[in-house]
């Protein structure tokens, strides 16, 4: 038997449960920095140092966190469904969780490319400074979808999201597009669960909202689809 396809969708918030800080956290990294000086095309040619820098800490700090509940409850589903996890995150917590189908629609935080070649695209050891060259002569940067840029992956996340059996809204507050359009794309009448403790507002019919952090809603969704799943089975 088929097992039915679950599209997760998430987003800052889910790692935040992890201790990573979110675009609006009021203290860490974000709140020291303006987007505007750290995530746009234009920022990195004016003062590539702070850029680059601003990812370096951002990359050690990720080294001390861990996968959360939510993460891991998102993995254990595999068990049960086909799982695809599409997030707006750029770490690997979900890879560590143990999810092995994980689209990144914004880049990867451990993962650096050439500013002359998109394509050349590799794993970061250490920090990136200003003067370290892909083998194309090109200065390496973060692997990381700035704000003005183009969204590569988005095509492929409107195919697996178009497939969806089932989806999974979590830790986004469905602002940031084009990844907030990504719902829209569902097939009719496919069963929507939307993990968030603060109240997200979507245009869709039969919305289950889970009021919770997701370290704690989703746990309490897994069991909750485990259980279906099990039922089906034995009728």
């Amino acid at each position: 038997m088929n097992k039915k396809h679950i599209v997760v969708l998430s987003g800052a918030g889910i790692s935040a449960d992890s201790g990573l800080e979110t675009f609006r956290d009021e203290e860490g990294l974000w709140a020291k920095h303006r987007v505007e000086d750290v995530c746009t095309p234009e920022a990195l040619k004016r003062n590539p140092e702070l850029v680059l820098d601003f990812y370096n800490q951002r990359r050690h700090r990720l080294e001390s966190a861990e996968p959360n509940e939510g993460h891991k409850a998102i993995a254990r589903l595999e068990k049960f469904y086909n799982v695809d996890v599409i997030t707006q995150n750029v770490d690997d917590l979900h890879e560590r969780a143990g999810s092995s189908k994980v689209l990144h629609l914004h880049g990867e935080l451990k993962k650096c490319r050439s500013m002359k070649d998109p394509s050349y695209i590799a794993d970061i050891n250490g920090d990136l400074h200003v003067g370290d060259l892909a083998p194309d002569g090109g200065q390496l940067r973060p692997h990381i979808v700035f704000f003005g840029e183009s969204v590569p992956m988005f095509e492929r996340a409107e195919e697996i999201t178009s497939k969806a059996d089932i989806l999974i809204v979590v830790g986004t507050s469905l602002e940031v597009y084009p990844a907030a359009s990504l719902i829209y794309h569902i097939p009719d009448n496919v069963p929507v669960y939307l993990v968030d403790p603060s109240p997200v507002k979507v245009r869709l019919s039969g919305v289950r909202y889970i009021c919770e952090r997701a370290a704690i809603g989703l746990p309490k969704l897994y069991d909750e689809l485990v259980l279906s799943k099990m039922i089906t089975n034995i009728n």
